[in-house]
């Protein structure tokens, strides 16, 4: 991410690229998109991330597409400029943000929204709890019972195989398999690795690309890659307090603990670098992220500044 681009910017290239994929761009528009761009280096720079992000769209079926930046732009909570802004100062890398095609994260069996949790009892009597922003797809065969987690977290509690004969229940995601073992445990997917923490039972974890996992017993936690798994490491209470919608913080960068709350709410959340090391402790309500970043002003050295309610900075007092 480039933060030089100025908001403005983006919301004008935002504007533009909803104008080329209305269907009703004339050549005057295109032209007139030429000269803007060539206003400034940062004209530029906003319409390079723009034809990024159509360019990703290339690939997908023009039916989704279409639809997708058709309901962008109909988003009248943010408005049309400001919901596309968010998008190109996210950059191409929120479309891929796993290397997986998006239309997989978009008819995925189950969504939830940025902020949304939401509980599903499997046909075996498993219990899902699906935290924010999160996609995942649920095959139930005769062999086996599996969970694709495409993007995000879920919390597994998983209940006896009614079928006659025994089906393993195994998460996949793009690293690799968590296998449970009789358990209560989270899988979590991130750009480089797939988190595992164990509450209760044991997960064996196997990279997709190795031969030999690890297995995790209760009140650990690891992570693997597609072709190595990390040391075990103690359960971090924190990594799963928000199955209680709680995030619990024991002496955490303030960049990290803003993040994590950023995964909760709409928009942008930044952390200006000055502050960025502070170290914060305590816990924080994940269902209202406002609450929490009240709280942080109210207990360090910061306050909270908004362009909107979706472009929030957090900075020296």
């Amino acid at each position: 991410m480039n933060p030089s681009i100025d908001p403005l910017i983006l919301g004008e290239a935002a504007d533009w690229m909803v104008q080329l994929q209305s269907g009703s761009a004339t050549d005057e528009d295109r032209r007139a998109i030429a000269q803007w761009q060539g206003r400034s280096a940062q004209h530029a720079q906003a319409w390079q991330r723009a034809q990024a992000i159509l360019g990703d769209f290339d690939s997908v079926p023009a039916a989704i597409a279409g639809d997708t930046l058709k309901r962008i732009g109909r988003k009248k909570s943010l408005g049309r400029r400001q919901a596309l802004g968010l998008l190109l100062l996210a950059g191409p890398a929120t479309w891929l943000a796993y290397r997986q095609k998006p239309w997989q994260l978009w008819t995925a069996d189950q969504h939830t929204a940025t902020g949304e949790q939401r509980s599903l009892t499997l046909p075996d009597g498993t219990r899902l709890l699906i935290n924010t922003a999160s996609s995942l797809n649920i095959v139930f065969t005769d062999q086996v019972r599996r969970i694709e987690l495409l993007q995000g977290e879920v919390m597994i509690t998983t209940a006896k195989d009614p079928a006659p004969s025994h089906r393993p229940f195994i998460v996949q995601t793009r690293h690799g398999t968590a296998r449970a073992l009789g358990t209560h445990f989270s899988v979590r997917v991130g750009e480089q690795s797939s988190r595992v923490a164990v509450l209760d039972g044991a997960v064996e974890m196997l990279p997709a690309h190795a031969n030999r996992g690890l297995t995790l017993k209760a009140g650990e936690q690891g992570a693997f890659s597609g072709d190595s798994v990390a040391p075990m490491q103690p359960l971090d209470i924190g990594a799963t307090t928000w199955e209680n919608g709680m995030l619990l913080a024991q002496r955490m960068r303030l960049a990290d603990l803003l993040d994590e709350l950023g995964r909760y709410r709409r928009g942008v959340l930044r952390c200006h670098a000055s502050v960025a090391a502070l170290t914060v402790s305590g816990a924080f309500p994940l269902r209202d992220t406002d609450a929490s970043l009240r709280l942080l002003q109210e207990t360090l050295p910061v306050k909270i500044s908004s362009l909107t309610g979706y472009w929030v900075t957090v900075e020296p007092r």
